[in-house]
């Protein structure tokens, strides 16, 4: 894994410098753009991304390529790919590698930029000033990408971070929440290049619900706040399940609320909430597979199995009805409960406690699943 990085530099340098001054000359207005990017890249198709960034590395023209984000893969893509390679040869963790392409996406959009910001240069918009390197050394992709990691790895609980800190860590930029916007495609990118490597992808699997994890990702466009202090129990004054709610997501919605202030049990099926016998009560997971089963949607019992069913999705990208997942790990979490829009979401929390409606700020969301 060690010569990855050496021999992609050739492949990826060569269309580079055949692509002549048009790139190598972007101004430093071009760089200036970086920042100008608003909103959030959501519902990447992960599958179409990889058959997009397949074709350019097999030497396909960028014409007919077609990547949310990216205006001019042919010469994007490539750059990634050295970012990857680079960072495989240095055994860097994947979220490292997300991080890095998440970064040079935000200062250069993934183009090795002649100039940029004062002295900034190249896709990570190095400054030679500031100890990165010379000038030529920084518009090498592969030097670029190893002082990028050599300073991503020597940031201290790096990995624990949202993508956008750490990525902040490194280029202490003036812009410290930009690099969220770019951290599905950056996850596409990533995983569909890693692919084209031996091994690379080995440990992919257990990682893969990790990306579904909104920390360090824009935020839902409303995070539950507006409705203040919500008493345990009760619908938040105002809310209304949002218009844009899928009729099944409906129903389930509908169906739990009625479950509101019934107490917790663990185990309880959550067939008779309100009536006399305990296990006819809810937990996180029963009432989740109650209130699907009224819309006809049929769920597993378990919080284990449930964060496996329907499909992953972004949590920046939350529909009313999306299963949301905490505590534990994301391949394992142990708590469950169901968006509701308007950054509310709908729960079974804990013994004791009844069935309730909370902010989604109170989530620290591990994975999310539509099973629509």
């Amino acid at each position: 894994m060690k010569g990855i990085a050496a021999g992609i530099g050739v492949v990826v340098l060569s269309p580079l410098l055949l692509a002549g001054t048009a790139m190598m000359m972007a101004s430093s207005s071009e760089a200036a753009t970086t920042a100008s990017f608003s909103g959030c890249l959501t519902g990447l198709d992960t599958a179409e991304v990889t058959k997009e960034v397949t074709k350019i590395l097999d030497g396909a023209s960028g014409k007919d390529i077609h990547i949310q984000g990216l205006d001019l893969p042919a010469e994007q893509i490539p750059n990634a790919q050295t970012i990857v390679a680079t960072g495989l040869s240095l055994d860097v963790p994947k979220k490292g590698q997300i991080v890095a392409i998440a970064t040079a996406m935000q200062e250069s959009r993934l183009r090795n930029l002649n100039s940029g910001d004062r002295d900034s240069l190249g896709l990570f918009q190095q400054r030679p000033s500031q100890g990165w390197g010379t000038a030529q050394q920084i518009r090498d992709p592969v030097y670029a990408s190893e002082q990028f990691y050599k300073h991503l790895l020597k940031v201290d609980g790096w990995q624990q971070m949202k993508v956008t800190q750490a990525a902040q860590a490194v280029q202490a930029s003036g812009y410290p929440d930009a690099y969220a916007q770019w951290e599905d495609l950056a996850t596409a990118l990533q995983k569909a290049i890693a692919k084209t490597f031996p091994n690379a992808g080995k440990d992919e699997a257990a990682e893969d619900t990790e990306s579904a994890s909104g920390a360090g990702m824009c935020t839902p466009d409303k995070d539950g706040t507006s409705f203040g202090r919500i008493p345990e129990g009760s619908v938040p004054k105002g809310y209304k399940i949002p218009k844009d709610a899928g009729p099944k997501a409906r129903t389930a919605i509908e169906w739990a609320m009625h479950q509101l202030g019934t107490l917790y049990q663990w185990g309880g099926s959550c067939t008779d909430s309100h009536g006399p016998d305990p296990m006819g009560r809810c937990d996180c997971s029963s009432l989740m597979q109650q209130a699907y089963a009224h819309a006809d949607v049929k769920l597993t019992r378990t919080t284990y199995t449930q964060v496996n069913e329907g499909k992953s999705v972004s949590a920046k990208s939350l529909k009313p009805g999306d299963l949301i997942f905490s505590r534990g790990t994301a391949a394992r979490p142990e708590h469950v409960g169901m968006y509701m829009g308007e950054g509310l979401v709908i729960e079974a929390p804990r013994t004791s406690k009844p069935v309730r409606i909370t902010p989604i700020k109170d989530w620290d969301i591990l994975a999310a699943r539509r099973v629509l």
